[in-house]
């Protein structure tokens, strides 16, 4: 009795390329393709009825981006990888969507058979990550001190946190949505390659990002 095959889901704004993908995985046996969505806020409707093993996820799109939509569905779907495909050689961009849940982070120029191979190997839980941005992320570590990469928003939020304000409290504070809280702190964690919100605020104090409370 033969497997069943890798059920894949497509996210990307640009026909082209859904179309294109979707033709790579029609191709493959082992491949089943369940969806396809134009932009992040349809992909967090569709996704979790669809109940895909992996899914595409374009980075750059309209009303929210790949690395929000992943955030929001990781929750929901503990057991699906989460491939980002962009034309980005962006560190802080593959960092940002590995803390927010995904599995991989591949280039768009990426043959068809890399990407077969990329869907695979996240199916069996390997994380994947573009040999160019593992360079440009080496390079960047070996120049830039921790939080240089933080924006204004985040350093705000990371005084708040060294404060010890919790979640419900930033957002009195701030006068923004929980689920955009969480989505900043989520991105604080990932640039200062904290595991927690202590690791974090004790990272910043350390490297003075934040005034001592």
């Amino acid at each position: 009795m033969s497997a069943a095959p890798i059920r894949v889901f497509i996210v990307d704004d640009h026909p082209m390329i859904r179309a294109g993908l979707a033709a790579m995985i029609d191709g493959e046996s082992d491949l089943l393709r369940v969806g396809e969505a134009a932009h992040g806020q349809d992909a967090v409707r569709l996704i979790p009825a669809a109940a895909p093993d992996v899914v595409l996820m374009d980075l750059v799109m309209p009303q929210m981006d790949g690395v929000a939509a992943t955030a929001q569905l990781r929750p929901l779907l503990p057991g699906t990888r989460f491939i980002i495909l962009t034309s980005l050689v962006d560190p802080g961009e593959a960092e940002r969507a590995f803390a927010a849940g995904a599995d991989g982070y591949v280039l768009k120029n990426a043959s068809a058979q890399e990407l077969v191979s990329v869907i695979r190997s996240a199916h069996t839980g390997r994380r994947t990550l573009a040999p160019e941005v593992t360079d440009a992320l080496i390079a960047r570590r070996q120049q830039r001190p921790p939080g240089g990469d933080l924006t204004a928003r985040e350093r705000e939020l990371l005084a708040l946190m060294a404060r010890g304000l919790n979640n419900q409290e930033i957002v009195a504070e701030l006068g923004i949505a929980m689920p955009t809280v969480k989505f900043h702190i989520t991105n604080i964690l990932g640039k200062l390659h904290a595991d927690n919100r202590t690791e974090a605020v004790l990272t910043a104090l350390k490297h003075k990002l934040v005034p001592a409370p």
